[in-house]
């Protein structure tokens, strides 16, 4: 098989498994402090962020043309070329090092990432946040697939990438390559000591292997498109808490017991001397409804975290709110970023020391579930924000479960 067939065998293989896969990000910000903010603090003087690794395969004069280049498109466009092993910085995962480049770049309301791919050194991955506003994925996912970039170095294969996200195109340029590598009218190109026969050994080859991995092609294809249109999946790398491993009526006494404390403490309350007063009066109200009408461990953990707010306003100085991961494990000890998997954003969650530590050893932490629209239980924050308060809040987490409107405390009936 000669190498231009192999080559295009891995980019093919590289695009279902990018399609078809994702990965948790493993690596909290505070893990690679050093790496995250070299590199962020490089982009902050330069779009081109080059790994000397790839300084032969980049030279400085090719990385001040790729600048130049990407200045000229007016676009957010920041390039980070470096290589990845297990273990590194980046736990050798592209996604997760785009996942710290973007924290450390918060500021940037619009950011488009191109990097080299984890999996495939000599292919590209593209990001952008907030939105795919530059189709900047699939722009940069095309570049590996056209023709006259077969045997492009990775400075031109990069400054291509940048082209096509200026232009605004990705999508219809990836459905282009796609078609283009099934197009009759394309030969294979001849590879050394390719003799006479090639042609015939060309269509030989598409039968075999070149139809089963565009229909795989496709079929990832529309898993991204599907996948794109459904909330975040299950997240499987988390341990689930069901309601069975809880005492739910334990539960119920204990919220009851804060949610009646919290009422005498706001009638003891003095008016002139307790500025939150008024939020306090709130969190009980909101609580006492909350419980009287809960259906679960998810509503009576949310009658534990509106006490605690309620709690934190009348002493005036908020502390950490319950954890994230299951608010029945009490209040969070820290915050700290993770990233649900299928998705390139990261959370800033409060959380308990037991989670924190084992998010710090790549460990599942425990998770409170719900039950999603066809009975299943899932993870308490994969229930659409719009129907659960607890989603929307993360208990604390994401913000105030008040919100300013106690109706957006309760399922709909």
């Amino acid at each position: 098989m000669s190498t231009d067939v192999k080559r295009l065998i891995t980019l093919l293989v590289a695009l279902l498994f990018a399609a078809l896969t994702t990965t948790a990000a493993r690596a909290a910000d505070g893990d690679t402090p050093s790496a995250g903010r070299r590199i962020a603090n490089a982009l902050r003087t330069s779009p081109v962020y080059v790994d000397e690794a790839y300084a032969d395969a980049v030279p400085p004069s090719r990385q001040r043309q790729l600048a130049d280049r990407i200045r000229r498109t007016g676009l957010p466009i920041k390039v980070v070329l470096t290589p990845f092993t297990k273990g590194d910085a980046f736990d050798g995962d592209s996604d997760v090092l785009a996942g710290i480049v973007r924290d450390r770049l918060a500021d940037e309301r619009e950011l488009v990432l191109i990097t080299t791919d984890s999996d495939f050194p000599d292919s590209l991955q593209g990001y952008e946040w907030p939105a795919e506003t530059h189709q900047a994925e699939r722009a940069v996912a095309a570049t590996g697939f056209l023709d006259e970039m077969r045997d492009a170095g990775l400075a031109d294969l990069t400054a291509k990438a940048v082209d096509l996200v200026a232009e605004g195109k990705g999508e219809q340029r990836y459905e282009e390559a796609m078609r283009d590598l099934g197009g009759s009218a394309r030969p294979a190109k001849r590879g050394p000591g390719s003799g006479s026969g090639s042609d015939s050994g060309s269509t030989s080859w598409w039968l075999l292997i070149g139809v089963p991995v565009l229909a795989l092609t496709a079929l990832a294809t529309r898993a991204v498109l599907v996948r794109s249109r459904k909330p975040s999946p299950a997240i499987p790398q988390l341990v689930f808490a069901t309601a069975r491993a809880a005492d739910e009526a334990g539960v119920r006494r204990r919220a009851e017991a804060e949610v009646l404390a919290l009422g005498d403490a706001t009638r003891a309350a003095d008016v002139a001397t307790t500025p939150g007063l008024q939020q306090a009066l709130d969190a009980y109200a909101a609580a006492g409804k909350v419980l009287d009408e809960a259906r679960g461990l998810p509503d009576l953990a949310g009658a534990l975290a509106l006490a605690q707010e309620g709690r934190d306003a009348l002493v005036g100085s908020p502390g950490l709110p319950l954890c994230f991961f299951n608010p029945l494990h009490g209040r969070a000890a820290l915050r700290t970023g993770w990233r649900p998997l299928g998705r390139r954003d990261r959370l800033d969650v409060a959380v308990c020391q037991e989670c924190a530590d084992a998010l710090r050893d790549r460990r599942a932490p425990e998770v409170l579930t719900d039950t999603d629209e066809n009975g299943r239980a899932v993870p308490y924050f994969e229930v659409p924000a719009g129907r659960s308060a607890w989603a929307a809040s993360g208990y604390g987490s994401l913000m105030s479960p008040l919100d300013g409107h106690t109706s957006r405390l309760l399922r709909p009936s």
